[in-house]
């Protein structure tokens, strides 16, 4: 199983054939139009199955299979985390829990950013299994940019996920530690020498037992269409 997270910068319909080269199971696209404007090639392969979240036609979080599996936006969903889904996959050889996230809600005065991951892992914690476990895409964070004092920053989210025995696919596979990573997964205004992580795979444990490659975009190639480089896990599964 491949899962990609791609901060397209929008425009997704032009630009998808990029990252369907690397033919992904599912992809969480953060900046993605709506799909009554998803318009592809002719040639572009399309999606077995979509769901779109957000209050910007051109600009919300979409969830694409290409393959068996399904989706389906778990009961428990609060729109007060606007743009964290809780997602059941299932059709392919396994079912497993999907949070897909684009972590931005400039109305909620406690935090734009990385809050709203620590409010959705309270609320969902129920959810958040240590089995069959997924959370990925743009969390807007990174431990370099905690707050001293303020308990919603990366670096509890991290230890909150790792009580849950889930971890980051990345820091795993590479042996890195959280604020000093080797590969940025954003170049702030495209500019190299601005280079940060902040796009995230994680995993539980019971998943990263199979995990058999990450692979984190080169800078050169994909600042032609985004400020953000994808982040690619494969798994033996």
């Amino acid at each position: 199983m491949k899962i990609i997270t791609w901060n397209c910068n929008m425009a997704f319909r032009k630009k998808a054939d990029m990252i369907l080269v690397h033919q992904p199971d599912i992809i969480v696209i953060p900046e993605c139009e709506h799909p009554d404007k998803l318009q592809f090639n002719s040639d572009t392969p399309k999606p077995a199955d979509i769901l779109w979240f957000g209050q910007n036609q051109n600009k919300g979080l979409g969830i694409f299979s290409y393959c068996d599996f399904r989706f389906k936006v778990l009961d428990v969903h609060n729109n007060n985390f606007k743009i964290i889904i809780p997602i059941a996959v299932s059709g392919g050889l396994i079912d497993f829990t999907l949070f897909a996230i684009w972590a931005n809600n400039p109305a909620d005065p406690d935090g734009h950013y990385v809050t709203q991951v620590w409010k959705a892992l309270h609320h969902y914690q129920n959810a958040i299994r240590s089995k069959r476990t997924i959370l990925i895409g743009d969390f807007n964070s990174n431990t370099i940019w905690d707050k001293p004092g303020r308990e919603g920053n990366h670096s509890t989210v991290v230890k909150q996920l790792e009580k849950k025995k889930i971890y980051s696919v990345y820091h795993t596979h590479f042996n890195q530690i959280q604020g000093k990573e080797q590969h940025p997964t954003l170049y702030m205004y495209r500019h190299k020498n601005k280079p940060y992580h902040v796009d995230y795979c994680f995993a539980s444990v019971d998943m990263l037992k199979h995990l058999s490659a990450v692979e984190i975009g080169d800078y050169e190639f994909w600042m032609r269409y985004s400020d953000h480089v994808p982040v690619i896990a494969t798994f033996d599964i």
